[in-house]
């Protein structure tokens, strides 16, 4: 009798043999040389279960249950013994469908060792025999001699443990993506995947945009050879590529036409992956590549701003779009860092289906110096392990750029590191401003010392202290926060700029949101201390464009604030206090220095390692849960002041969950803990909250939600409407 795996809608049935034989090809063309051959043989053993007449049976419409997924896994185990690499295979095909599970050694419950025990297999029934699989399928175990060549220069044992990590973490990926596709053909074949890029007409088009910047004065001629500099030294064989460019000296552009001629100059690149740490900087960036590509470029943005709804994208685009969020299967993506770095790390099958896809590519890394100091282990080596074995280049972009040499040299020894900018003395160009501390400061002074500027900017570490500084501002003024939808934000920011080149008085403002990626000219900016990369950061909005002499960055204390704990503030405060010029390289390289220091023990315990000595103990999902580039949990407030966000309400009443992602347009996130006083529950004790299910919940009295100032929880209950 035929065995089957799959009946779609129309009664049709996929018989297991095919099912196997197109997964283990799919599998095999998702994965770099080396790992193909372990790629096909997963494929293969991944179904194998199915053949069971108890999973016959519920194709057929019966009850009954039956793990089908752990078979596989453990005739692999029959197989290969206590050969060291068995449980690379193990955790791919017996957690195919319920996401990497921790190891484990005896048959604790939720592990690998517990699905696939010998106990577990003496239970097995009649109904539960599978082994008619081997008149159809042949087990093939593939020979690991060169991947494990890979390991015999390691140092030592966490080294062993977090690549062999890497690796079942990738192949999984090229497995259950495979298996995903291979399903989908079979039972959704109406299905059109596939976005489009034309690199070479791309590059033209770049190069006439970057003909035509101006190069009149002095910084703009700067501008032009400190690019020309990146873009010769970029040539080189390095996998890593540092891009140190000071604000202001066009590091975008300059990165995106590297990325460009990495791609056009190697013919098995496949894919440009931009990964930025901020939505608004996303936002931004994704628009001015749009204005330059036009139509010869199909951008994938995978962030939870970014909304397939929009009305000039046919129906066919945006379903591509959408179905290329699930793997990355796109030539051009523009990313948030936790997407990209979580994607990584996670255990679940929805995530790792990207990971395959980083692999033949070129990624750029936006801001890199936001990456969270007890996140470094981890991040770093997955991008040392990313571009050594999965033949992709990476590019590191700051003007405040760390020196992470040593943490390469430790974490990624096997990668070549080049820094493109070489001669930095073009660098005296972009030193626009002068950084003035002003020690503690009122907000009542700082307010006058503000107004006192045609156009000022003021950067404060609260929302609630943003607020409180735009009550007291007068005249032309504007508020930029996290409490504001991203919808009011960029109209908010669109009326800032016009209001600058009209040259109007105005007065921002704004928490941290405006440090990076927001192309503004200020005449002053006022910071309250922070970290120097945060300082600085704010200090590239100030002169921006070096139209006057020279600006002024303020940075403040608030009057009578309790000394931080905080070492990032604690040591800018001391280089402040000790460097005449905080922006030389040497006042940044002692910052990161010391933060290095203080948190080195932060940065070493974050290994997957965990003291772990058999690679069948490796505790993917423990660690995936840890793994967080953002550690406080947050849920959305749809905010229903827009007819198109009251439509899409409209559509999930009715059970369409595909709007949850245009919805984060017009989403507040509110803070939410164990803590009674929390950001959400203090709405939810209010009463402010209705339930929409599918994780959704709507403002109910908009007396609390100002376009101008965003969310206010605070505001005087008995107040009547």
């Amino acid at each position: 009798m035929e065995k089957y795996a799959h009946k779609n809608d129309r009664m049709q049935l996929q018989t297991i043999k095919d099912h196997l034989e197109e997964t283990a090809q799919l599998a095999e063309q998702n994965a770099v040389d080396l790992f193909k051959p372990v790629a096909h043989a997963i494929g293969l053993a991944h179904d194998i279960g199915k053949y069971a007449d108890a999973f016959q049976d519920r194709i057929n419409g019966a009850a009954a249950k039956f793990e089908h997924s752990a078979c596989g896994a453990i005739e692999i185990r029959k197989q290969m013994g206590s050969n060291p690499f068995a449980p690379m295979m193990e955790f791919c095909i017996a957690c195919h469908h319920t996401g990497l599970q921790d190891g484990g050694s005896g048959a604790l419950e939720g592990t690998l060792s517990h699905r696939i025990s010998p106990m577990r297999e003496d239970e097995f029934t009649d109904q539960w025999d599978y082994s008619a699989y081997q008149d159809e399928i042949s087990l093939e175990i593939p020979d690991f001699t060169k991947i494990q060549q890979l390991f015999r220069d390691l140092k030592n044992r966490s080294d062993y443990i977090e690549l062999y990590a890497f690796f079942t973490r990738y192949l999984f990926s090229c497995l259950v993506d495979a298996d995903f596709l291979g399903t989908e053909r079979f039972c959704r074949p109406e299905v059109k995947r596939g976005l489009r890029a034309d690199f070479q007409a791309a590059s033209e088009r770049l190069e006439e945009v970057l003909s035509k910047k101006p190069s009149d004065s002095m910084l703009q001629a700067a501008r032009s050879r400190i690019q020309k500099q990146a873009f010769e030294n970029a040539k080189d064989s390095a996998k890593l590529h540092i891009l140190n460019m000071p604000t202001g000296s066009g590091k975008t552009l300059c990165s995106l036409k590297l990325a460009l001629d990495k791609v056009l100059a190697d013919k098995s690149k496949e894919r440009i992956i931009y990964v930025i740490p901020y939505t608004g900087i996303i936002e931004q960036t994704a628009k001015e590549f749009q204005d330059i590509f036009g139509d010869v470029v199909e951008i994938l943005q995978h962030h939870s701003n970014y909304s397939f709804e929009e009305e000039e994208e046919t129906q066919t685009t945006m379903q591509k779009l959408r179905l290329a969020c699930e793997n990355w299967d796109a030539p051009f993506i523009i990313t948030t860092a936790v997407q990209f770095f979580e994607s990584v790390y996670h255990y679940r099958t929805a995530p790792l289906r990207k990971m395959h896809h980083m692999a033949n590519a070129v990624i750029v890394f936006d801001e890199i110096h936001t990456l969270p100091v007890e996140c470094l282990q981890p991040c770093l080596r997955a991008i040392g392990s990313i571009t050594a074995y999965l033949h992709s280049e990476a590019f590191f972009l700051s003007a405040t750029m760390p020196d992470y040499t040593k943490l390469f040299e430790k974490y990624a020894p096997e990668c070549s590191i080049s820094h493109l900018i070489k001669d930095t003395s073009e660098f005296r160009y972009f030193k626009k401003a002068q950084y003035i501390m002003l020690g503690q400061c009122s907000f009542d002074t700082l307010v006058q010392k503000a107004s006192g500027f045609r156009q000022s900017l003021i950067i404060v570490n609260t929302k609630k202290s943003a607020r409180e500084l735009y009550q007291m501002a007068s005249g032309n003024k504007y508020h930029l926060s996290a409490l504001m939808t991203p919808v009011d934000r960029e109209q908010t920011i669109i009326q800032i700029k016009a209001d600058i080149q009209k040259g109007k008085q105005i007065t921002v403002v704004s928490t941290s949101l405006m440090e990076a990626g927001i192309d503004l000219d200020f005449e002053a900016v006022f910071r309250e201390l922070n970290g120097l990369d945060s300082i600085l950061q704010a200090g590239g909005r100030c002169n921006r464009e070096g139209k006057r002499d020279s600006g002024e960055v303020f940075i403040f204390e608030k009057e009578d604030e309790m000394i931080s704990k905080e070492i990032r503030i604690n040591t800018a405060k001391k280089l402040l206090a000790s460097h005449q010029e905080i922006t030389s390289k040497e006042c940044i390289e002692q910052y990161y220095n010391e933060i290095f220091f203080f948190r080195e023990h932060q940065i070493e315990k974050n290994s997957i390692d965990q003291g772990k000595t058999e690679f069948s103990e490796i505790p993917f999902r423990t660690f995936a849960k840890n793994f967080k580039l953002i550690k406080d949990n947050a849920v959305g407030v749809v905010i229903n002041q827009e007819e198109a966000c009251n439509r899409l309400l409209e559509r999930l009443n009715t059970g369409d969950r595909t709007v949850l992602r245009s919805l984060q347009r017009y989403t507040v996130s509110l803070k939410c803990s164990q803590w009674e006083n929390c950001e959400f529950n203090t709405a939810l004790g209010k009463g402010l909250l209705e339930d929409c299910g599918a994780g959704v919940f709507v403002l109910n009295n908009m007396h609390y939600y100002s376009r101008e100032t965003g969310l206010d929880l605070t505001l005087d209950d008995d107040i009547i409407l």
